[in-house]
């Protein structure tokens, strides 16, 4: 078992003061947004051994057990983080593992440069992602039925944004969505300014079900996005409570501290709320045009104490444990790989004490037990 020395990623929209308050220390002043736990190559994890890319690619079946290996190759195939938002990421969608290898080959064929802004695919994988609140988290997630969301635009009263309420109104469910997406993201950038100031207004005024989406437009003015977010379903979690974002559907968090876990993959296509590269249309080949609820994840609890959030996808598997003060050890030994993440109390894992926002690694195969009081978070794969 493996101590974890795990990297925060520095990103713009991240909180100043979430990751600083659950490891206990002073924050900096500095957003910080992702603390990456595993083998990706962009951050990976350090133990004592070297760092986790290192051990995988030295003795992968000894570190991962060959039915890891056998199912994913060499690499561990999620990458866990603690995620904190002080401002809404940007409006994204990921593709599905034959979308993303379409796309991969084809950016590779025509000499796209891995690192150019304009490259939509960085690896041939598809991104499934878990978040799990941690604190109260906002996020979008979904379409809204159509009517709803012409509802929402209606309200506002805005002359520009009526051929856009007719629309919602008054086609099938995917073409009426597919065409208002279209329309705002390929408007003209002047007039869309406009609209989204007006907006802006009207959602500050109204308050409500307007609110997140003025919160929105403070951080992102003038932005197609808060429009195009308008379409989506907001949705406020409590902790413990998760949501699995599948291919395809529009996403974005807004707000909060959570538990995330995701394929080990960098394929994202933006919608707005960013200042990067959005390509419309590659971006409308892969968003699923569908209304759909944001599915609400609890954890199903077993019999030994252990709480699944229970996914479609084999990548990864995230459970957590709430330990009450007790002497009993629980064993968590696999033939997979875990990371097992300290989220509140101290608990002990094999040898190492963990506190809020420390983690370790446990190779295949290897004994794994936790004790103490407080909340563990384990990372594995299905295979």
């Amino acid at each position: 078992m493996d101590r974890l020395d795990n990297t925060i990623r520095p990103y713009a929209w991240g909180s100043t003061t979430a990751i600083p308050r659950l490891l206990g220390v002073e924050p900096t002043g500095e957003p910080q947004a992702e603390m990456w736990m595993g083998a990706h190559p962009g951050a990976p994890s350090r133990t004592a051994r070297g760092p986790l890319t290192e051990l995988i690619e030295a003795a992968p079946e000894r570190e991962l057990g060959t039915e890891t290996v056998a199912k994913f190759g060499p690499r561990l195939p999620f990458l866990l983080k603690i995620l904190a938002a002080g401002a809404p990421l940007s409006l994204q969608v990921h593709p599905d593992l034959a979308q993303a290898k379409e796309g991969y080959e084809d950016e590779e064929r025509r000499g796209v440069p891995i690192g150019a802004p304009h490259r939509n695919y960085k690896d041939a994988n598809h991104k499934p992602e878990l978040i799990c609140a941690l604190t109260e988290f906002d996020g979008l997630c979904g379409f809204r039925a159509p009517a709803e969301a012409g509802d929402l635009l209606a309200a506002l009263e805005i002359d520009s944004l009526k051929p856009y309420v007719d629309l919602l109104h008054a086609h099938p469910e995917d073409a009426a969505l597919r065409e208002v997406l279209t329309a705002v993201l390929s408007a003209d950038p002047e007039q869309m300014t406009t609209t989204v100031t007006e907006a802006t207004a009207a959602c500050t005024r109204l308050g409500g079900p307007h609110a997140p989406y003025a919160e929105i437009a403070h951080h992102y003015p003038g932005d197609p996005g808060v429009i195009a977010a308008m379409l989506l379903n907001h949705v406020r979690l409590q902790p413990g409570e998760a949501l699995f974002l599948g291919a395809g559907v529009p996403h974005a968090y807004l707000n909060g501290l959570g538990v995330e876990i995701m394929a080990n993959s960098d394929n994202v296509l933006r919608c707005g709320l960013t200042p990067k590269h959005v390509d419309v249309p590659e971006l409308l080949r892969i968003v699923r045009f569908e209304a759909s609820d944001p599915g609400v994840l609890r954890p199903e609890a077993s019999p030994d104490g252990e709480e699944v959030y229970e996914t479609p996808i084999d990548e990864f598997r995230l459970s957590r444990y709430v330990l009450p003060q007790s002497t009993a050890a629980h064993e968590l030994t696999l033939r997979t790989p875990q990371i097992l993440l300290c989220t509140a109390g101290s608990v002990q894992a094999g040898e190492h004490a963990l506190t809020p926002g420390q983690s370790v690694f446990v190779p295949a195969g290897e004994k794994a037990e936790v004790s103490g009081t407080g909340t563990v978070f384990r990372a594995t794969v299905v295979t």
